[in-house]
């Protein structure tokens, strides 16, 4: 029996978000977001994290939020600091007494969820903004996985989907069941991105020719996004057209393969490698673009998806997860199968070659884009916050 707290009607309640790390990337910015948004006449907020990232300065900005690093608390599997990172968090619940404990990504969630439990925290949130198994691991390596996610679903108060198709994903691997989840989409702050401001203001300061028609891939250089890929699209497209320039906003693990493979096809003259960005800069980055690719192999419902929509830009994708809920087939976008490189780069070329087409299809996606704001997102988490306090005492 978890213990009691006293009546949270006359106080703010304490709310802790777990997440491994501040790379740039979906899960990280909304949890963000959500720690900016939420009404701290209601809440004292908190984040545990690693002390590494592109958005620790963004973290550090935020006012009224109690920061806790913790430098063991690392995306691979490494027993002894993961040990270190358990404790670590316990410890801080355990002196710190939240209310809500709120964790994200795979790693955080596993460690982060049973820390919570066992320092009696009354309300345990999780957001599967994907899952740490997917059908590109081993068989044993992905039984492993869902196991852990099984256990540890039943210390959970309330888990929290990104997509339909992540709710899917999890009752048919036996994570959850229905009923045990709420939709609250990785979203963004659209008017930052629907902003109207001159478009195509950064070719030259890029060294890119401002007749081209800009394709980007904005994503971390890591297996999942299989940025390999987008190289492998853009070269086939620039075998039929050389009015195309490819543009890729993001860094990491993969990037020395990405430049092999562009040397490999010789084409490092239409190809823009532009590291990665900050987190402020990036609606000038979609400004500059006229289609967005990401040709990854799993997601939940990545950022890209809504920010492509709110600048009005057509989207090619993979259709894993949550891609189809953002993207209808040849109405805002294109989709295809991972690894389909082909298919891909005809759908850029058709593109490329119709830019009437293209500017449709960036209309269409901005229509609907309003279903992707964080506003939505925090209001239904602060929603189901209220009700499962109010169920604690």
């Amino acid at each position: 029996m978890l213990p009691r707290y006293h009546s949270l009607k006359r106080m703010r309640s304490k709310v802790f978000h777990v997440i491994t790390k501040l790379e740039l990337g979906g899960a990280q910015k909304v949890t963000l977001m959500t720690l900016e948004r939420l009404p701290r006449e209601r809440y004292q907020v908190g984040l545990a994290t690693g002390p590494e990232g592109l958005l620790v300065d963004w973290a550090n900005r935020i006012p009224d939020l109690s920061r806790v690093w913790i430098p063991s608390l690392v995306r691979e599997v490494r027993p002894v600091k993961d040990l270190v990172a358990f404790v670590k968090l316990w410890r801080l619940f355990r002196r710190e007494r939240p209310q809500v404990v709120h964790t994200h990504s795979s790693k955080a969630g596993i460690l982060g969820r049973w820390a919570a439990w066992l320092a009696g925290v009354p309300v345990i949130f999780h957001t599967a903004h994907g899952f740490g198994f997917n059908d590109f691991q081993r068989p044993i390596v992905r039984k492993v996985y869902v196991w852990l996610e099984r256990i540890t679903t039943k210390i959970t108060t309330k888990l929290v989907v990104v997509s339909y198709a992540n709710a899917d994903k999890g009752e048919q691997s036996g994570v959850f069941r229905r009923g045990d989840w709420i939709l609250c989409r990785d979203s963004i702050s659209v008017e930052e991105f629907i902003q109207p401001k001159p478009r195509r203001r950064q070719l030259r300061t890029w060294g890119i020719p401002d007749d081209k028609v800009i394709v980007g891939m904005v994503a971390c250089f890591k297996p999942q996004k299989s940025p390999e890929d987008f190289v492998e699209v853009a070269a086939r497209v620039l075998k039929k057209t050389h009015r195309a320039h490819f543009v890729m906003a993001g860094d990491g693990e993969l990037r020395p393969s990405v430049e092999e493979r562009i040397r490999k096809y010789g084409i490092g003259g239409h190809i823009t490698l532009l590291g990665w960005q900050n987190e402020n800069d990036m609606p000038e980055v979609y400004r500059n673009l006229d289609i967005v690719v990401l040709t990854s192999l799993w997601e939940g419902l990545p950022c890209v998806f809504s920010e492509a929509m709110a600048a009005e830009l057509p989207i090619i994708a993979t259709n894993v997860d949550g891609a189809r809920e953002a993207i209808i087939d040849a109405d805002n976008g294109y989709l295809h199968e991972p690894h389909d490189v082909d298919g891909m780069a005809e759908s850029v070329l058709r593109l490329v070659e119709d830019q009437d087409l293209c500017r449709k299809m960036g209309h269409r996606g901005k229509s609907r884009v309003m279903e992707f704001d964080i506003g939505t997102s925090v209001a239904t988490l602060e929603a189901a916050y209220r009700d499962c306090l109010g169920k604690t005492g």
